[in-house]
């Protein structure tokens, strides 16, 4: 189960409509808001931890997940 704060960040990814393996980079504020639980979602292996920093991308998980979420 996703925490709602975990699904808003996995909304972001909806937003621009990542796949798998598609890098997507958070700065400024929305890392600020978003950092937490995208942390969590790389510990649960949802997404994967990329450079530079604030950067992340779908796994394949991630992305099922993201599909399921509202």
């Amino acid at each position: 189960m996703l925490t709602n704060s975990e699904q808003k960040a996995l909304g972001q990814f909806r937003e621009y409509l990542m796949t798998p393996n598609q890098m997507l980079c958070f700065s400024g504020p929305s890392l600020d808001t978003n950092r937490a639980a995208l942390e969590s979602l790389a510990d649960k292996d949802l997404l994967a931890r990329e450079r530079p920093k604030g950067a992340y991308s779908l796994t394949n998980r991630g992305y099922s997940a993201m599909r399921s979420c509202r």
